[in-house]
């Protein structure tokens, strides 16, 4: 039984993969960023109308669609994001031009939310047709705002009230090889705390700098402190990455001593303790080199332990690793080192065991091998068969192990 049940799966993987391909390039001209996914959303309930599913929304644009087999049993929670980012799109790849092209301008999916939100909708097509093999439940989770953590709370709250056994989600990933991916057991991405800094001054003449206490130069050595802190205090058999990705202080005028600077940013972390170590170094640091400078320092609402690392657990990884492999090619199932960037999925999996699959989409023809949020990031459309079916294959031997 279960070999034919392997057989139909990969025969629904193949009929739905240019509907999943075609539904990838509609999004992916479409992006609309966290909490704004109007459209999006829209579109994908349009679809599972199709399929015929129930769905309840759970915040502003997500939702939980449900597929009841109508015998009891286990129950799995298949996510996927939807959201893009706020960012201008390159037309090229690092090979090309790019099959697909946002036109919504200052919006992209440079991320790969588009791909996941087809995926799990092919995903959908195949168990809604084999649901007469199945016992259980299964939800399907479309998360809005996943960049900025806006449709993570209301997901949790909802899956709350129902009996979840698993979850499973996939993020396609530009480091991995095109037509490999891999279910790891242990961490697979990062935690992350904020870095939001205000420098507080005095501002006056730039002719009299010794009438002012300048926030810029304290903003300054604060960071050059970070970097010389990080050497010194951080454990060097752990790895906490300090990542300053802006500066802001004072106008285009040259003679006038801003009041404050301010510099925001992110550090990642696999061990908790020493994520909260590295915030607490931060902290200290700034408010001492403030005051060698006769400044102060204000901490913002993203100077916090944000989001814990994603953590596969080890007997769903086993089951995955076997379930894959039953009905993907030899050598497709790889290991992939740990991602250093962060996901709500951590959420999910603090509270349920599962699988955060990475499905490779580096193509070195094709030109698909950009980092994520690079404005030439680019997903290799053939491996979406391998995600949908993985999906479905994960879903349907969870639901039928005894």
């Amino acid at each position: 039984m279960n070999g034919l049940i392997n057989e139909i799966l990969k025969n629904k993987a193949n009929e739905v993969e240019s509907y999943v391909i075609n539904l990838r390039r509609e999004f992916h001209e479409h992006p609309e960023v966290a909490a704004n996914e109007e459209w999006t959303s829209r579109r994908i309930k349009e679809e599972i109308d199709k399929i015929g599913l129930p769905y309840e929304m759970v915040s502003n644009t997500g939702f939980i669609a449900t597929l009841d087999t109508g015998r009891e049993g286990k129950s799995v929670a298949l996510r996927a994001d939807i959201d893009a980012l706020p960012m201008q799109e390159n037309p090229e790849n690092l090979k090309g031009k790019k099959v697909v092209v946002s036109k919504i301008d200052g919006v992209c999916h440079s991320c790969g939310h588009d791909a996941h939100a087809s995926m799990l909708l092919g995903a959908m097509k195949i168990l809604v047709d084999i649901k007469d093999e199945l016992e259980g439940k299964i939800f399907f989770c479309f998360e809005e705002g996943e960049e900025s953590g806006t449709g993570i709370n209301g997901m949790l709250e909802a899956l709350s009230k129902k009996k979840i056994d698993t979850v499973w989600a996939i993020h396609v990933y530009s480091a991995l090889e095109s037509g490999k991916i891999s279910v790891d057991k242990g961490p697979r991405m990062a935690g992350s705390c904020g870095i939001d800094v205000t420098v507080h001054g005095k501002g006056g003449h730039g002719s009299r700098p010794d009438l002012s206490a300048s926030p810029i130069y304290a903003a300054a050595c604060i960071m050059n402190n970070l970097s010389a802190a990080w050497i010194n205090q951080i454990d060097a058999n752990e790895t906490v990455t300090l990542g300053i990705a802006n500066f802001h202080s004072g106008t285009e005028a040259t003679n006038i001593i801003p009041e404050t600077a301010t510099f925001k940013g992110s550090m990642r972390y696999f061990n908790v303790k020493e994520g909260e170590k590295a915030l607490n170094i931060v902290k200290e640091i700034s408010e001492a080199t403030a005051k060698m400078h006769k400044c102060n320092v204000k901490f913002g609402s993203r100077m916090i332990m944000s989001v814990g690392p994603t953590i596969n657990d080890e007997e769903c990884s086993l089951l995955a690793k076997k379930a894959l492999s039953e009905v993907l090619p030899e050598g497709t199932v790889s290991t992939c080192s740990k991602w250093y960037a962060s996901e709500s999925m951590s959420r999910y999996l603090e509270r349920y065991p599962g699988v955060f699959a990475f499905l490779g989409i580096k193509n070195d023809e094709l030109g698909s091998g950009a980092e994520h949020h690079n404005e030439r990031f680019d997903v290799d459309d053939s491996v979406l068969k391998i995600g949908v079916l993985s999906t479905a294959k994960y879903a349907v031997s969870f639901l039928n192990d005894k």
